[in-house]
């Protein structure tokens, strides 16, 4: 099943749900920094959104409030940013790494530490 693609405003409601669990409309809402927080309407409106695209589904109801989850994991939106990410430079992480290096986002640390995830990716049996 292909993944949805997410808006940022989706993201930090799905991420409320990845930290804190299954969680109501207005758990979710509070789960928003003070600063900057949206109305409670669009954050209800966005959870609709995104259990229409299947990322979050309902799973109980208290009340008249219900209680939902997210169905896709964060590794798995994780993974489909990146693959959307990397198709905006032709499918090729040497330009994404490149520009990276070149905005004084990526460090030395940063490259020592995916060295080593590479490393174990391939011990494992991982593609080359």
């Amino acid at each position: 099943m292909k993944q949805p693609r997410f808006t940022p405003l989706e993201l930090q409601v799905m991420e409320a749900l990845w930290t804190n669990g299954p969680s109501s409309v207005r758990e979710i809402h509070l789960a928003f920094p003070t600063q900057g927080r949206p109305a409670f309407t669009t954050v209800q409106t966005t959870v609709y959104r995104l259990e229409a695209k299947k990322a979050l589904r309902c799973v109980k109801r208290i009340s008249n409030a219900n209680i939902f989850e997210a169905a896709i994991t964060r590794d798995e939106a994780h993974t489909t940013l990146l693959d959307e990410l990397l198709a905006l430079f032709g499918g090729r992480p040497k330009p994404v790494i490149a520009r990276l290096v070149e905005s004084g986002r990526l460090t030395l640390d940063d490259i020592r530490e995916a060295e080593e995830a590479l490393k174990k990716h391939l011990k494992k049996g991982g593609a080359r």
